[in-house]
């Protein structure tokens, strides 16, 4: 089953919520310790993100993950999946959940 991130997408979705949050790209480069450059590149899908980075600017823009890859994902059925069992989870599981995560796609190309 292949899917692939719609970058384009996603960073317009991290620039929406930027604005909405009144962030200029160096505020939040600053909060998510990253140059504006970066930012900018982000925003316009010509940069990958890492799990910590995609992480750190859903925390500084005070949104879940799912909600910045919600539309950037084909085929998404993995996250409506997940998403539902969640939040029924109390909050160490979703945290040992999302540590795997995090070390899994760390580790995804020694699998």
């Amino acid at each position: 089953m292949d899917r692939n991130i719609d970058y384009a997408a996603l960073g317009k979705r991290i620039k929406n919520k930027r604005v909405e949050n009144k962030l200029t790209q160096e505020q939040l480069g600053e909060m998510c310790e990253l140059s504006s450059a970066h930012i900018g590149h982000i925003e316009r899908g010509t940069r990958i993100l890492s799990v910590d980075v995609l992480f750190k600017i859903s925390q500084a823009l005070n949104v879940s993950i799912d909600y910045l890859l919600f539309d950037s994902i084909e085929n998404n059925n993995i996250l409506t999946n997940i998403i539902p069992t969640l939040k029924t989870c109390d909050k160490s599981k979703v945290n040992n959940f999302l540590n795997t995560v995090r070390v899994l796609a760390d580790n995804i190309d020694k699998l």
